[in-house]
């Protein structure tokens, strides 16, 4: 169905392709959508970069403004989204040596720390403050320190309550985890070590708040394996201590997983099954109620034959890159029951949905203000929200007519049986953009020459809501 409407809507989705555009009769422009908007897209060209990768979110603990950190082919992009329908590109670290396909970012205390897969580039460290007073765009940056105690490294692992960094995939300890102390994030030094002769391809490292008390407070490390899940306890960096192992059937490539909030459950994706054995999207759950033993707790397979990539958790929703098909919703809070349902998707790859490596690579859902990251490997930045976030109350359509909508120059709104007050008019992040006061109006007409293309807000007389639409 997506490669037959494609074509028609393509023009249209080229004229929109760097504003805010609404997720609309299931479409947003090109991209197909349910119950989440497109905020902005920056495409490849304007990155300058060959291919999308990771990406990670800082928030400005001195002003709340928002910044996306996206992994690049050649770099690592800086993007300002303090106004999400209108992102800054504000410049690019470029890797320490080569190119690659593979980079990662993770952040810790205002500093990105960045490792690749290409060859010597070590652990880039970004004091991300200098975000803050960047004139000429895009400028080039530099790196404050750089770590060399590993060449290549396939990703990078950080839990925020400790002042540890875990390197896995290097040229060391056989691919487990290398341990950099980063309590001095401008003088990194190693820390300890994990291998027990396993290759670790991602983890993730918390401090354990979980159901098995033995291990609350501790510092627990799970790591995706290529073939097995391990938790080790890492606590004392330097004699990290193995507690269980699992597998599972069906075995592709074991990639990439993340634990529900409570600690109880780990969500894994895998990602070769759905092309060796021909299912569809597979996420595998897995119940740590006993970390000495854990057990699968129930598979989750998702609406389409795409490869699940990055995945990770935040109030109750699995948000799933899934490659081809974009960035999947899906609504755990009733997991304990293995009642698991999709809820909403933005596909940033609208040519298919089938198995293969191209769309979204990776998503960041923690900013506050309920913008989503999506880093995309073919077309690059793309933020999103959910739909209706700042929806309010119905409008009667029988009283308050709103004309032309969308509109370029002037609207005017119209009321058939009260009088006009008072329009406010908003943007979707909830700023009031606009006011007008009248004196018993019944017809009204407003420019709108001054605003920025996109979706707004308009209320009418403190009460009642019309989506209205700037061209």
């Amino acid at each position: 169905m997506k490669q037959i409407l494609i074509p028609f809507i393509s023009f249209f989705a080229c004229a929109l392709a760097h504003s805010q555009t609404p997720c609309e009769n299931g479409f947003a422009g090109q991209y197909p959508c349910n119950n989440y908007d497109l905020m902005s897209h920056i495409d490849l060209n304007e990155l300058s970069a060959n291919a999308g990768n990771d990406s990670w979110g800082w928030t400005d603990p001195q002003n709340g403004k928002e910044y996306a950190l996206m992994g690049l082919s050649n770099g690592t992009a800086f993007i300002d989204i303090s106004d999400p329908i209108n992102p800054n590109y504000l410049g690019k670290l470029p890797t320490h040596t080569q190119a690659s396909s593979w980079r990662d970012i993770k952040v810790y205390n205002n500093y990105a720390f960045i490792v690749s897969e290409a060859s010597e580039h070590g652990m880039q460290v970004f004091d991300l403050t200098k975000l803050r007073n960047v004139t000429n765009m895009p400028t080039t940056f530099s790196s404050d320190a750089h770590y060399d105690g590993f060449g290549n490294a396939h990703n990078i692992v950080i839990n925020n309550d400790k002042p540890y960094a875990y390197a896995v995939g290097t040229s060391t300890f056989g691919g487990g985890a290398h341990i950099v102390d980063i309590s001095n994030p401008l003088s990194p030094s190693f820390a300890g070590s994990y291998s027990a002769s396993f290759y670790t391809h991602d983890a993730q490292v918390v401090t354990y708040n979980g159901p098995d008390s033995e291990y609350v407070g501790k510092e627990i490390f799970l790591g995706s394996n290529e073939d097995e899940i391990v938790f080790v306890d890492v606590s004392i960096p330097t004699n990290p201590v193995l507690i269980s192992t699992i597998s599972y059937s069906n075995i592709g490539y074991t990639h990439q997983g993340w634990l529900t909030e409570d600690h109880r459950f780990f969500f894994l994706g895998d990602e070769l099954d759905e092309i060796n054995f021909g299912f569809n999207t597979k996420t595998v759950v897995f119940d740590l109620e006993d970390l000495d033993n854990p057990s699968i707790h129930q598979e989750y397979f998702g609406p389409t034959s795409a490869i699940d990539h990055n995945g990770y958790i935040h109030e109750g929703i699995f948000y799933l890159s899934n490659y081809s098909a974009g960035l999947r919703m899906v609504d755990i809070s009733n997991v304990t029951s293995q009642s698991i349902s999709e809820v909403g998707y933005f596909d940033t790859y609208p040519e298919n949905d089938n198995g293969s490596f191209d769309g979204a690579w990776n998503n960041y859902p923690y900013f506050e203000s309920g913008n989503i990251i999506i880093s995309d490997i073919n077309r690059g930045f793309f933020l999103v929200r959910k739909s209706g976030t700042l929806s309010s109350s119905s409008f009667d359509k029988n009283s308050f007519s709103v004309y032309p909508n969308p509109a370029k120059s002037f609207v005017q709104i119209k009321d058939s049986s009260q009088s006009i007050k008072i329009i406010e008019l908003f943007n979707l992040l909830g700023q009031k953009v606009l006011t007008k006061e009248f004196d018993n109006e019944s017809e009204i007409k407003i420019n709108i020459e001054s605003f920025k293309s996109g979706v707004y807000l308009l209320k009418i007389n403190n009460s009642l809501t019309r989506k209205f639409v700037i061209k």
